[in-house]
């Protein structure tokens, strides 16, 4: 799936969604997302993806949703300095939020691993290789501060140049295993209840 709009540099109004996935449960083997700005837009509900490839340059993976993200190839063409995920929980009781596991970043630019769209933004990211092109803060706050103490950003065993910590703001959390465990398998997305092997 792909969105060929180009992305201009300082435009406002520059989304290039190439899917939007509104509905819950919902599962992706094997599948190309590409675009610029915006690329995957992971509104709401339940959602896995794995073995995807996934391209973009700002926030090309976005939304509301709880998803887990496996064996997922995460493709950066950001020119300058961007964001690969911009999550949008809005409150602590939510159970949304992204997680990547055994997963790959690279290509070019500079990125935050996310930043906060929402006040309890919730992102984890483990068992990845990072790239050297990871910023060494790895995650923006969206110029709020009071969001340093809401949102969940966490990575655990990752590897690779941005893996680093560090550099990385005070408040991105070094997971432990207690507290990865709830983000690592497909119940985090309730899997036993719906996914069906391919």
């Amino acid at each position: 799936m792909q969105n060929t709009a180009p992305h201009v540099i300082g435009t406002k109004q520059g989304q290039a969604v190439a899917l939007r996935i509104s509905g819950t449960k919902a599962a992706f083997y094997n599948c190309s997302f590409s675009g610029n700005q915006d690329t995957l837009y992971d509104h709401k509900g339940l959602h896995y993806f794995n073995n995807c490839f996934i391209q973009g340059s700002v926030d090309f993976i976005f939304g509301s949703g709880r998803s887990l993200y496996e064996n997922c190839h995460l493709n950066s063409i950001a020119k300058k300095v961007a964001s690969l995920t911009a999550q949008k929980r809005s409150n602590s009781s939510l159970a949304s939020g992204f997680s990547f596991k055994d997963s790959t970043i690279t290509e070019s630019g500079l990125i935050y691993l996310g930043r906060a769209w929402g006040d309890y933004s919730r992102v984890i990211f483990s068992y990845t290789f990072m790239d050297k092109i990871i910023l060494p803060q790895g995650w923006n706050d969206w110029g709020d501060q009071r969001r340093d103490s809401r949102v969940y950003y966490g990575e655990y065993k990752c590897t690779g140049p941005g893996a680093n910590m560090t550099g990385r703001v005070a408040w991105a959390r070094v997971l432990t295993d207690e507290e990865a465990r709830p983000f690592i398998g497909t119940y985090y997305v309730e899997g036993d209840t719906w996914l069906i092997s391919p």
